[in-house]
């Protein structure tokens, strides 16, 4: 699917009616600074769609953003660190599970980001087993592969894909645009 057209919507902390357009979702999901919003960036070919942040915790709302006027990409809160309040940290976990796994809504499309050089964190393997669970369809991927060494990445990406099971793993890079199509293929 080439796109010719990406705009953000809205970002929402609710429920909202933009949520029960039938168009297909395509949900992102990752742990803070885990390059959310990079990855959509690379994906819809413009580099300031989604905004990014070196710092954890930017993403405070669901935001959405309609490509192609057919597809809705949802960016989620990252989870693990969430700048502010214990309160803050715990409305944005409220907003995340609700989304994905406790409101009717549906989506077409998980995608589950991990840093490549991390690997699977505690938080990963929680969020991966609960959309298990939930029977979601969901492709990981291993963004910021551009940071390892060519040598190191064959065997780390070997183990990602024995932990991640049946889910597909897809190496990415932003940086390099490494794995762009295969992801693009992927969710549209």
């Amino acid at each position: 699917m080439l796109v010719k057209s990406a705009q953000f919507i809205k970002g929402v902390v609710t429920d909202d009616e933009i949520l029960s357009d039938p168009k297909p979702h395509v949900a992102f999901i990752g742990r803070s600074n885990v390059g959310k919003s990079s990855v959509i960036n690379s994906l819809t070919f413009q580099k300031g769609l989604a905004k990014t942040s070196s710092f954890p915790g930017r993403t405070q709302e669901i935001n959405i953003f309609l490509i192609n006027k057919s597809v809705y990409l949802v960016d989620l809160p990252g989870y693990g660190y969430v700048r502010g309040s214990m309160e803050a940290q715990t409305r944005l976990h409220n907003l995340i599970y609700w989304y994905l796994l406790d409101s009717d809504y549906q989506q077409k499309k998980v995608v589950l980001i991990i840093d490549a050089n991390v690997g699977f964190t505690e938080d990963d393997v929680r969020m991966l087993h609960s959309l298990t669970m939930k029977k979601k369809d969901v492709v990981i991927v291993a963004n910021k592969i551009d940071k390892m060494r060519p040598v190191a990445r064959a065997a780390r990406l070997k183990s990602l894909q024995e932990a991640a099971g049946r889910h597909k793993i897809i190496p990415f890079s932003s940086k390099n645009k490494t794995g762009v199509g295969e992801l693009m293929k992927e969710i549209f």
